[in-house]
């Protein structure tokens, strides 16, 4: 009867040892510093927000977080780097939907698997976009805008951050739903085609709020209409490009999420979780991001998934029908 009740003892030791593994892992999580990989250069939206997160994150652990820059091929080399990584909480993304949601269809090849090679942690936040042309352009809205390259087919050009970017993407969408065309010219970066439009090089461009309203501000370019369904509180004499004649559903975010590598224990991402939902909740926060012109999103895990299924296929057909491929 003994030697049956110490069997039955260590079995269930040794049942239990996985769960007291990953309860122990959970509340001493983070022992050591943990990365936040950044797939840009320095200086963007992305990078900021990364930054602000890590330093409450480093304040709420008591251990440094620290960001690491990894650009390069539409984020694919941050990605690479995270879904390389030990799956233990230690090294998570700041992804956007270009890297989940985009890439996919954009490269026949790609070295990593959004769908499979991450585990979620949360929808960060969203960035709507805003429809800008050159000074001399002479439309006022969207529906002047659409007349116009109706008038002038082939004769307008529009710029973007590069083949496949979402400024190219955006403006695709739009000549598909209003029926116009116009001259793609792609650079490398929002900031080069921005300064062509200013000088009137390139007529028009679709760009991140965070990144036009500065220059239109400045009234070196104007802006036309938003990409949010509903107008921006910041700028509430733009009216929504979806509520131009045939526009209806038009609406555009570009979607930060926050990942791990697949197979992350689900406590030290729950963690993590909760962890940077009280941090975007912080008032100075809101407030800072408020002021880039970033919406919050935040909430659970499971939010990302049907975020990235939608996105996938929305830029999907438009990538198929464009006939778009950046490799």
């Amino acid at each position: 009867m003994i030697s049956i009740a110490r069997r039955a003892l260590a079995l269930a030791l040794v049942a239990c040892t996985p769960l007291a593994a990953s309860l122990a892992s959970a509340s001493d999580f983070p022992s050591k510093p943990v990365r936040i990989i950044v797939p840009y250069q320095p200086g963007g939206s992305t990078d900021a927000m990364a930054r602000m997160i890590g330093q409450k994150l480093s304040e709420r652990f008591g251990q440094p977080v620290v960001v690491e820059n990894k650009p390069g091929a539409s984020e694919q080399v941050g990605a690479v780097t995270v879904a390389k990584s030990p799956a233990d909480g230690y090294t998570v993304m700041l992804a956007t939907t270009i890297g989940l949601a985009i890439n996919p269809s954009l490269f026949s090849k790609l070295q990593y698997d959004p769908t499979k090679d991450f585990a979620a942690i949360l929808p960060v936040s969203r960035i709507a976009s805003v429809v800008v042309v050159s000074p001399q352009l002479p439309v006022k809205n969207m529906e002047e805008l659409t007349a116009h390259l109706k008038a002038h087919p082939g004769k307008i050009s529009y710029g973007s951050a590069g083949s496949g970017a979402p400024s190219h993407l955006a403006m695709e969408l739009y000549k598909r739903a209003a029926g116009v065309h116009a001259v793609h010219v792609p650079y490398k970066g929002g900031a080069p085609a921005l300064q062509d439009l200013m000088a009137g090089n390139i007529d028009v461009m679709i760009a991140l709020v965070s990144e036009a309203m500065p220059l239109v501000k400045a009234g070196k370019l104007k802006a036309l209409a938003v990409t949010s369904p509903s107008r921006n509180q910041r700028y509430p004499e733009l009216a929504p490009v979806a509520d131009s004649q045939g526009m209806k559903n038009f609406e555009i975010y570009l979607w930060y999420a926050m990942v791990a590598p697949a197979g992350t224990p689900k406590d030290i991402v729950e963690k993590l979780n909760q962890s940077i939902n009280a941090v975007l909740n912080e008032k100075d926060m809101k407030d800072r991001l408020a002021e880039m012109d970033i919406e919050l999103v935040g909430g659970a895990a499971s939010r990302v998934a049907p975020i990235v299924s939608a996105e996938g296929a929305k830029w999907k057909k438009v990538i198929d029908e464009a006939g778009i491929k950046a490799d």
